[in-house]
């Protein structure tokens, strides 16, 4: 992909496989596909797009890579005060063997959705050296997903006490591996003590859907809560599978309310773990 702005909603269906977009300069910022729709935003028909239907991007295929460019939804809620479903995704995926390297997500409420193609079935996905930005459950659904050396921006929604949540984590209850974020930074401009790490998302109220997010190895900024776990919908963060690990920067700690990995249960929460699977697929390089 050349140099540019493309103002396009894109489709990769799951027949697509073994396909790569690649920013042809290197830089992720010089090519940007973008576009503006939310949930809450009307069809033509009158119905709205939903959280899914809102994506600029939504990729389907297995072994899908993608280089060196960004996906952005420029929803802006302030410009749409009469849409109050202000969801607006830049990517959902849902295939396996995803891998994201160099790419940047744009975004405010449920930036990257990185779910599965069906509930029961496992979607693998390695994003790399990425960047990504939102608000509110702005990484969210229940794909195994790896962000390794990322930098994570959680935007200011001028809160002093809640600026949102950096995840939102629907992981089956059968599989270990949810969300790991390693090796990677967390920024933010926001009020200290106002930003959430996660909670736990059971969509429909689905009691199998129990969230498992690791976050280990990570700076993390003044704006995260000494608490950093919340619930969600009536449900309790505490029967969710929330784990920090050796994490550094002015938002680290530990405590009841922030639950620690131990070294042992740490060497089996690796990017290699979460991505193995059953026919040992090792991107992580």
């Amino acid at each position: 992909m050349k140099p540019g702005a493309y103002h396009e909603v894109i489709s990769v269906p799951a027949s697509k496989t073994g396909m790569t977009l690649r920013g042809t300069t290197g830089k992720a910022s010089d090519v940007v596909v973008d576009y503006d729709n939310a949930s809450g935003t009307k069809k033509p028909d009158g119905s709205t797009y939903g959280t899914s239907g809102s994506a600029t991007a939504t990729i389907a295929a297995n072994g899908f890579t993608a280089s060196a460019l960004t996906f952005r939804n420029s929803f802006d809620r302030n410009a749409h005060p009469e849409i109050t479903a202000t969801q607006a995704v830049a990517v959902k995926t849902t295939g396996d063997r995803m891998v994201f390297d160099n790419v940047t997500f744009l975004g405010h409420q449920d930036t990257l959705y990185a779910d599965t193609a069906a509930v029961g079935t496992v979607g693998r996905q390695y994003y790399r050296n990425c960047s990504i930005s939102g608000d509110v459950d702005f990484l969210f659904g229940r794909a195994t997903a790896v962000f390794d050396r990322a930098t994570i921006t959680a935007l200011d929604r001028g809160s002093s006490t809640n600026n949102g949540y950096l995840t939102a984590a629907s992981t089956r209850r059968s599989n270990p591996y949810g969300f790991l974020i390693v090796g990677s930074t967390v920024l933010s401009s926001a009020a200290p003590a106002s930003f959430h790490l996660g909670r736990p998302w059971h969509p429909g109220g689905d009691v199998d859907a129990i969230a498992q997010v690791v976050v280990r190895e990570t700076s993390l900024p003044a704006a995260i809560k000494p608490a950093p776990w919340t619930d969600m919908s009536g449900f309790s963060w505490k029967d969710a599978r929330f784990f920090e690990y050796r994490d550094t920067g002015p938002g680290a700690g530990t405590g009841a309310d922030r639950p620690q990995l131990t070294a042992a249960q740490a060497a089996t929460f690796t990017a290699q773990r979460y991505l193995a699977g059953g026919d040992g697929w090792n991107p992580v390089h």
